[in-house]
């Protein structure tokens, strides 16, 4: 090749780059993000903005519930966003409300429920699922999320420990900072979301045979104005140079 031809193919790439990089460099995405994927998405954040130019906003919101700033409230009320990143039950439900892009979502990763008490607590037994149950019957009070995984030990998993009724009253939704405050004495979440809270003590994973795996996924959505910049994001959430945050998070990279 010679160096007329290097020049033309050089300047072709400046001016290519010239072009595209403020469209780039402007995009400004906006995402809704749950509490599980949080601890590795910001870790991920600044190294993703770095190498693409792009400036993401984060607020975040319940996979799943009933309260006004679930993520999927917020879209309904027509909060903009162009990526949420959310469990997958969720997701979901607003993949069959039109609210998704179609194709766009992508599993990133997965975590398991653990039990949590306060730093310095006694560990409680929930080796077998028969310690697991009367570790929870013996407890004063359980805190769970208000999301997905709540829904899932207060409408599946007591009832199938045949525990629904005792354990109403001393269940309640103020989450594993209430166990780290002294407010309540354990917490059942996704290890990802526990991990993070300081004052807490992670005993161990829930039982395999009452587990519950939570996927947390991201998408695009319907009606983004950043549509090339919100792929590039889940692109990069989704992709191997995450996979190191995301374990140190408490995950696991899906496949």
């Amino acid at each position: 090749m010679n160096n007329l031809v290097r020049r033309s193919i050089g300047t072709f790439i400046v001016a290519f780059a010239v072009a595209a990089s403020p469209a780039v460099a402007s995009a400004q995405v906006k995402v809704i993000i749950s509490g599980g994927f949080s601890a590795a998405f910001r870790t991920l954040l600044p190294e993703f903005e770095k190498s693409s130019g792009v400036t993401v906003t984060t607020t975040t919101g319940g996979s799943q519930g009933n309260g006004p700033n679930t993520i999927g409230a917020q879209l309904r009320r027509g909060v903009p966003a162009d990526v949420v990143i959310m469990n997958r039950a969720g997701l979901n439900d607003l993949i069959a409300e039109g609210r998704i892009v179609a194709g766009t979502d992508r599993d990133l990763a997965q975590t398991y429920l653990g039990l949590a008490v306060r730093a310095g607590a006694p560990k409680p037994d929930i080796s077998t699922v028969d310690a697991f149950k009367q570790t929870l019957l013996r407890a004063r009070s359980v805190a769970l999320d208000s999301s997905t995984t709540g829904i899932y030990v207060t409408t599946r998993l007591y009832p199938q420990l045949g525990i629904a009724n005792a354990m109403a009253a001393k269940t309640s939704t103020s989450g594993a900072n209430a166990v780290a405050n002294g407010e309540a004495e354990i917490s059942i979440q996704p290890i990802s979301e526990l991990l993070p809270v300081k004052g807490l003590e992670i005993v161990g994973k829930v039982p395999q045979e009452v587990q519950y795996v939570a996927v947390f996924s991201a998408a695009l959505v319907s009606g983004s104005t950043e549509q090339d910049a919100a792929r590039r994001l889940i692109a990069f959430l989704s992709s191997r140079a995450a996979a190191a945050a995301i374990r140190t998070s408490g995950m696991e990279p899906s496949k």
